[in-house]
């Protein structure tokens, strides 16, 4: 892969395409991926933890998975709520394609494959689901999380997928400790030495006092 890494925005090694069988969402697909990208050989391990142990997905609204890649996340979510619109966010253009490409080949009419700047303002999410870019650094992982968990909708959550030798520990502290008053965050699987993060975007506290009635 060169200089290049699965955070460049726009690759310069080769693509050298490849087809990969994969388990999604309870279905053997056959999925096209490429250097330049993150695990372009196989379901890397962290992802496969996640998918593992995670919810379903909402069946409608606005879905998101942060950090795609050529669309693991993204294209279980797209399978498994095809009434939701599910939206693939990530820097490397090549990833984005791969994205598109692979929606396109299971038939998935709900996938939008987007830059972080071009998913709209007013779009909020119903859930999260992350095998973040760790390796992107500190600062630039905190700013990532700063700029998306707030756009979770109301009573929703975000799941990352953190590996224990990476910091998974620091960065659940980092996230107790860095929002207001409003969200959680609980440490809720570990695998393969992965550690399963569950952060929650609780619903705003009435303004006025509930008045209790037959007591």
């Amino acid at each position: 892969m060169g200089s290049d890494h699965y955070f460049t925005a726009a690759p310069a090694s080769p693509e050298n395409l490849r087809t990969i069988s994969v388990s999604l969402a309870g279905r053997e697909v056959d999925v096209t991926t490429a250097g330049g990208v993150f695990s372009p050989d196989r379901l890397d391990a962290g992802t496969a933890v996640l998918l593992a142990n995670t919810p379903p997905v909402p069946p409608g609204g606005h879905l998101l998975d942060l950090g795609s890649g050529w669309g693991p996340i993204t294209l279980s979510m797209a399978l498994a709520a095809p009434h939701a619109t599910v939206w693939a966010v990530d820097v490397n253009e090549r990833a984005l394609d791969l994205v598109r490409r692979n929606a396109a080949a299971l038939g998935l009419t709900n996938v939008n494959a987007s830059l972080p700047d071009d998913v709209p303002e007013d779009v909020t999410f119903r859930t999260i689901r992350s095998n973040p870019p760790i390796r992107v650094g500190k600062n630039e992982l905190h700013g990532l999380l700063e700029r998306w968990i707030p756009r979770l909708d109301e009573r929703s959550d975000a799941w990352l997928v953190v590996q224990r030798n990476l910091g998974a520990d620091s960065l659940q502290r980092w996230i107790a400790a860095s929002f207001h008053p409003g969200y959680s965050v609980f440490r809720t699987a570990t695998g393969k030495g992965y550690r399963i993060l569950k952060v929650r975007k609780h619903g705003t506290p009435p303004t006025e006092p509930i008045a209790l009635t037959g007591l």
